[in-house]
């Protein structure tokens, strides 16, 4: 047992009120199940914490939302960051410091106030911490590249309960931004804004008629743009509920996703070849104030269960697609979301975080139900493998549900093996007894 005054948040055990409430998390096919959990208010909660379970000898883990949840615990403690959402914006440097527990939505208004905007991604309920340390792939990534890539300093507990202040001259820096908390608990980081007050975006909606045409379309389109222009093309069947605009209630449907740093008129000419594939179901590209970027990929705002694989591609060819289809349309193997985005850019470009495959073209995520247990369905395997000719990897960011052999294999694919070889040496001098597991783990 530890002592409870030692933590100025609350604490509990899985017997207590409120235990179940705190562990809670986006992802819901599966939970956390510690013995503990510390809910920390500030850095000293979080360094008391893991001061404990390394003298206990058990496990850590963290969890801001539980969106990146792809590893549950079992016994051990769960710091939980979310009471740690403090922002303070410095105009002038265009920087944000912000806490373990700060969303992305939040940071997008307290910054907008300055004329400013993060390099955030689709999902305004997201932890931004957790999702600068999976790399960060954002709205207008083309644009910027990586938001890891944009950190300047970041505060770390490490395995043996000392906080320190990372900057790029840190060995542990680079480690720690790309690889998703292997190496010890964030609880704060130093990240660079942008000046971007509105951009032009929204969604083109085709109808499953008009799904081939619109990928292919897409696909060449994509060739011809600039780097402020972002872009995703979504597969989708819509559920034929209430909570589905009644428009696209029970439908399969493409649609095409854009995001733009640049005027309207200028957005129009480069939509203008999508809107030419037919008619929409849904048409709302528009100039729009940064506030609202996470309208143009509409993600679900409600917590759920999900299981997920990626494929990075060195080029998206027709018969990448034809075999991506066949598995994935209506009546295929797999009943999934299929979601493409485009990449190149920045995206491209060096930085200091521990991101590899930076010349991937494309990246596809397939994103479908949990399966059974904790192996991911086979169908996923299957995507995998109908994708393997032009596959260069995967990201780590967008994998969810594995297990086993297949959990290590992804892992290590997210990285080259020289990376990767780098990051164990790390791991084995920060973490030898790998206290910070919970997570896609480094061996």
């Amino acid at each position: 047992m530890t002592d409870t005054a030692t933590f100025t948040g609350p604490v509990f055990r899985p017997d207590d009120a409120g235990y179940a409430e705190e562990i809670a998390g986006f992802q819901t096919a599966y939970s956390h199940a510690p013995a503990l959990v510390v809910g920390a208010v500030h850095a000293e909660d979080v360094r008391a914490a893991v001061e404990y379970a390394a003298r206990q000898g058990l496990p850590v883990a963290v969890q801001a939302t539980g969106h990146g949840l792809s590893v549950a615990s079992d016994g051990g403690v769960l710091i939980t960051t979310k009471r740690m959402d403090v922002i303070t914006i410095d105009p002038r440097a265009r920087t944000a410091r912000i806490g373990a527990g700060v969303r992305a939505g939040a940071l997008v208004e307290a910054a907008a106030r300055y004329g400013l905007a993060p390099l955030n991604g689709s999902s305004p309920s997201v932890g931004m911490v957790g999702y600068v340390l999976g790399g960060g792939l954002g709205l207008l990534a083309r644009e910027f590249g990586y938001a890891a890539d944009h950190v300047r300093s970041l505060d770390l507990v490490t395995a043996d309960g000392r906080m320190r202040t990372l900057t790029p001259a840190d060995e542990l820096f680079g480690a720690v931004l790309g690889s998703g908390g292997n190496f010890g608990v964030v609880t704060g980081l130093e990240l660079d804004l942008v000046p971007v007050a509105e951009i032009y975006g929204g969604q083109l909606v085709f109808d499953a008629s008009l799904v081939d045409a619109a990928l292919e379309t897409w696909r060449a389109w994509t060739a011809t743009v600039p780097t402020e222009l972002t872009s995703t093309i979504a597969m989708v069947t819509y559920p034929d509920i209430d909570a589905v605009p009644e428009s696209l209630r029970g439908r399969h449907v493409a649609s095409i996703r854009i995001a733009f740093d640049g005027p309207q008129e200028e957005g129009e000419r480069w939509a203008a070849p999508l809107r030419q594939i037919g008619s929409r179901l849904r048409d709302d590209l528009r100039m729009m104030p940064y506030v609202e970027s996470h309208t143009i990929h509409s993600d679900p705002p409600f917590p759920h269960a999900y299981a997920a694989t990626n494929a990075l591609l060195s080029e998206l060819t027709p018969e990448g697609l034809s075999a991506l289809r066949a598995l994935t349309a209506p009546g295929g193997q797999v009943d999934a979301v299929v979601d493409i985005r485009h990449l190149g850019g920045a995206l491209r470009h060096g930085g200091p975080a521990s991101i590899d495959h930076r010349d991937a073209d494309y990246i596809v995520r397939v994103i479908t139900g949990p399966g059974e247990g904790d192996s991911a369905p086979e169908g996923l395997a299957a995507v995998r493998e109908a994708l393997s000719s032009w596959t260069i990897g995967h990201s780590l960011a967008f994998l969810y549900g594995a297990g086993g052999a297949a959990d290590s294999a992804q892992t290590a694919a997210g990285y080259s093996a020289d990376t990767y070889r780098w990051l164990a040496a790390v791991k084995a001098k920060y973490d030898p007894h790998n206290m910070f597991r919970a997570n896609r783990n480094i061996a």
